[in-house]
């Protein structure tokens, strides 16, 4: 059996105006595809890069992924679309891709804004990614026919490396939520009620931290969906929001 490992994803359009989308830590860029789809018809050039150690086993996230290296993937993504002659660029993230989509907000003055899909800016450390991430691991290792005694000497490995990386993660995401001062342009959160992943209350805490210092926030809360929004039953729906949230953002960007 052939599981589809994701690749970074490049929608060319005419005109001036982009979306990078970030995909989530236990997936890749086919989290984020068919929302790249539906926005490239919308009239806009998406990049979905696949961040390093993504796409394949398991453990390539562990041995040659991490933060930096994610942030570089998006650092690239920003400028691929400047390259491309684009001036209006908005940026989003899904759970982990999240975090770096409020790191570019935070630190590059020249994108118009973005936001979060079920992103754990505030919340962290309630994560359920240390349970989710071995048992999706060891269903990736079965449909490749590996032998459990080798599924769980590979699980064994990740259990022993996992700690450390999220650790990392949960450093960076302390770091944002220090510097959400820094986010002035609008901001798109979308959080389940039934996320299974963070906190489903993380979306509401950082839509008020936002608003308290006066960011213009776009909140849309999904009572019946589960973590990945791009993908389940509020996909629709969210795939509205953003379409509805960008015309907003970039028909006020057009009027200065």
């Amino acid at each position: 059996m052939k599981t589809y490992t994701g690749e970074t994803c490049f929608f060319p359009h005419s005109g001036k105006r982009g979306v990078i989308l970030l995909h989530a830590y236990t997936g890749n860029s086919n989290d984020v595809r068919m929302l790249a789809r539906r926005l490239n018809w919308a009239g806009y050039t998406v990049c979905a890069p696949l961040f390093t150690g993504h796409g394949g086993d398991p453990r390539k996230i562990l041995q040659t992924g991490n933060p930096d290296e994610w942030w570089d993937d998006t650092r690239m993504a920003i400028f691929r679309l400047k390259d491309y002659g684009l001036t209006q660029i908005a940026i989003f993230g899904l759970s982990l891709g999240g975090l770096f989509a409020t790191k570019a907000l935070e630190e590059d003055p020249s994108l118009a804004g973005g936001g979060v899909f079920a992103s754990p800016i505030t919340s962290w450390g309630a994560t359920n990614v240390p349970e989710y991430f071995p048992r999706l691991a060891a269903k990736y290792y079965r449909q490749h026919g590996l032998a459990p005694d080798l599924i769980q000497e590979r699980l064994n490995w990740l259990d022993a490396r996992l700690p450390q990386q999220l650790g990392a993660i949960q450093q960076l995401t302390k770091e944002l939520d220090q510097r959400l001062g820094q986010i002035k342009r609008p901001f798109f959160i979308a959080q389940g009620g039934a996320d299974e992943m963070i906190d489903p209350r993380s979306g509401a805490t950082l839509r008020d931290k936002l608003q308290a210092q006066g960011t213009p926030v776009d909140y849309h809360y999904y009572p019946t969906a589960t973590h990945l929004l791009t993908v389940n039953s509020a996909h629709r729906q969210l795939f509205n929001d953003v379409e509805h949230f960008l015309n907003n953002l970039f028909e006020v960007q057009n009027d200065k």
